[in-house]
């Protein structure tokens, strides 16, 4: 039973690392196409907006060039009033109307002025708007797989936990399979950290604690040979060891009682 309970649980774990690695995969393959599209429109947005800067600047030219050939002709006139060249002071007719043509001339001018400016801006604008959206959305969807990831390694914790509750028959080999995984979760969320995707990962308060220091199984785990002992599970650093021992092995206190009843 704990053979089938381990096999499910390292099968569940491995199908966790695989959808994490896969959900990756699509959304950085997600990511650069967008950014693939974004940097081409952005290179269509460049020649467009040359193309109306440079009409804006001959529009400009020509407004500029329009006002000083008006401004001109007033003072032309106003110089020829000033000196009595004109026998009437009243303003001429035809030219008062050449005035009002050019002003009005000058008038469209800028209002094309104004149109490519505003054209401009609503191009630019609408790839804001783009970008906004897709961030929003790139967001929203990293909550969900951090979401997603935080569920599944909850899931897979309680499993673990319940897989190892059985004390003999082959718990050397369980502990060490189950510390293997674990670590291999471990590495798959790490290596998805780097990416920039921070997973805040739940601690199951309902997993068993081992060995002298009361904390959780992680990393490499040895269990006791002598069956009545209380502790049972011991982390590698915690009772001095860097490999695994060959025979039996026993902890320190269950040691000492063993030595204690051989003296007798």
């Amino acid at each position: 039973i704990k053979k089938n309970n381990l096999k499910r649980v390292l099968r569940a774990n491995n199908n966790n690392i695989f959808s994490k690695h896969m959900q990756s995969c699509e959304t950085l393959n997600t990511q650069m196409s967008f950014a693939d599209e974004f940097e081409s429109n952005l290179v269509s947005l460049a020649h467009v907006l040359q193309k109306k800067y440079a009409l804006l600047r001959d529009l400009d030219k020509s407004l500029q060039e329009n006002q000083r050939q008006n401004e001109q002709r007033c003072e032309k006139e106003i110089e020829d009033i000033r000196r009595g060249r004109t026998a009437n002071v009243t303003p001429n007719a035809h030219f008062s109307e050449e005035a009002i043509d050019e002003q009005k001339h000058s008038v469209r001018i800028a209002d094309e002025k104004v149109a490519l400016a505003m054209q401009a801006y609503d191009l630019v604008d609408m790839h804001v708007q783009q970008l906004d959206q897709y961030m929003k959305k790139s967001n929203e969807q990293m909550r969900r797989e951090k979401e997603n990831a935080s569920a599944s390694n909850l899931e897979n914790s309680g499993e673990a936990g319940k897989a190892g509750e059985g004390r003999r028959g082959g718990r050397k080999k369980t502990r060490l399979a189950t510390a293997a995984s674990t670590a291999a979760v471990a590495s798959a969320s790490t290596g998805m950290t780097s990416t920039g995707m921070d997973l805040d990962l739940p601690v199951d308060p309902n997993e068993p604690t081992y060995c002298i220091c009361n904390q959780v199984s992680y990393g490499e785990m040895i269990a006791c040979d002598n069956n009545e002992c209380k502790i049972e599970w011991f982390h590698f650093g915690c009772v001095g060891l860097k490999d695994q021992p060959k025979g039996k092995w026993y902890c320190p206190d269950c040691a000492t009682v063993k030595k204690s009843r051989k003296g007798r």
